[in-house]
């Protein structure tokens, strides 16, 4: 009996053996196929044919395991199977360090983003001609090339101020013709797109909007350069994925934005995540920028946290301003007014980004 025993001991140490040259097979054969759904937009996931798989599995399965111990072996070796293929699909990434070894520079205008640090500036949301123009003017004068200002405001809050629409884009691109500036606003529908980027040379997707990804791919689909801010809860992952949503219509020219993440504190309005910038930068060639105005929601921190941005390797800072912050019709409390903003340029000492 012992001498048998050890027969089946050494028959079972032989089964495991085989079974896991099967399981290393179907990897070969899992990672084939991710391959070939990558160059055909397939996802990697397919909810449908997974219990498909497991209902013939089921079907076919004669015992002595019963069916409640055969199912979940199975969607573990699938789970890990997925786990592969999208930790393959990861290394992959268009927009990754693999792909690209040097620094992307992206050309706007007479500006180039990703090579010295650049400032944007300007209101959180465009609310009339005379207000803009007096930012306009400012920020000009005071070295900064890109105007920032919201036509389309999307808010927690159905009730607060949602933006002059069209008419606050054409208000921006006219004030800044007036004072050569190069504007970004944000688009908050696909079906503005194409309409939004007539009027703006930079086209930014907010934090609410960074999952959306039929807006990621209709801003793909254009060729002009992207801001694509974090979400507020997103991983840096998700950020990245968010970014090959845009770089796989073809459109390359985008600019990552951390712009800071909820955490429990509420000292500031969101948390900046100053260690997302050097990760950003080691793992991607875009380039990298801090929104600091809705990382505080403060303007007494927002020097000390731009300089941080940039110690930390961002190739820029974003900053709201405003002729009257006391009067915004958004985000008061976080706006510089114009003296402030001289003040703040004079305190992150920085250097003019470079014009081509």
């Amino acid at each position: 009996m012992k001498k048998r025993l050890e027969t089946l001991r050494h028959e079972i140490e032989r089964i495991n053996l085989e079974m896991l040259d099967l399981l290393c097979r179907r990897g070969e054969v899992v990672t084939e196929m991710r391959a070939l759904k990558n160059e055909l937009g397939i996802p990697l996931f397919s909810p449908e044919r997974e219990e498909r798989m497991l209902r013939e599995l089921v079907a076919a399965n004669r015992g002595p395991y019963p069916d409640t111990a055969i199912q979940p072996v199975f969607r573990e070796i699938f789970r890990a199977s997925l786990a592969v293929m999208e930790a393959q699909a990861e290394n992959e990434m268009r927009v990754s360090r693999g792909k690209r070894r040097e620094d992307l520079l992206i050309a706007i205008g007479n500006l180039v983003v990703g090579r010295e640090p650049i400032v944007v500036a300007g209101p959180c949301a465009i609310e009339s001609e005379e207000q803009l123009e007096a930012v306009a003017a400012h920020i000009k004068a005071a070295g900064v090339t890109m105007m920032r200002g919201g036509a389309f405001k999307p808010r927690s809050s159905p009730y607060a101020f949602q933006g002059l629409g069209d008419e606050g884009l054409v208000i921006l691109q006219r004030v800044a013709k007036r004072h050569g500036l190069l504007t970004v606003t944000e688009v908050t529908d696909t079906r503005s797109v194409d309409q939004v980027a007539r009027y703006a040379d930079v086209l930014q997707v907010g934090a609410r909007n960074m999952a959306n990804y039929e807006i990621l791919r209709e801003v793909g689909r254009t060729k002009r350069p992207v801001l694509l801010k974090r979400g507020m809860a997103a991983t840096i992952d998700e950020l990245l994925w968010a970014a090959e949503y845009i770089v796989l219509q073809g459109n390359e020219q985008v600019i990552l934005c951390e712009r800071g993440i909820r955490t429990f504190e509420r000292a500031t309005r969101n948390t900046l995540d100053i260690s997302a910038i050097p990760l950003l930068r080691q793992r991607t060639y875009l380039p990298v920028i801090a929104d600091v105005s809705h990382a505080a929601g403060r303007r007494d921190i927002l020097a000390a946290l731009a300089r941080a941005a940039l110690a930390a390797g961002a190739q820029g800072v974003m900053v709201e301003v405003h002729p009257d912050p006391p009067a915004a019709r958004s985000d008061a409390q976080q706006q510089l007014s114009l003296e402030q903003f001289t003040a703040f340029m004079s305190q992150i000492n920085l250097t003019r980004p470079h014009a081509d």
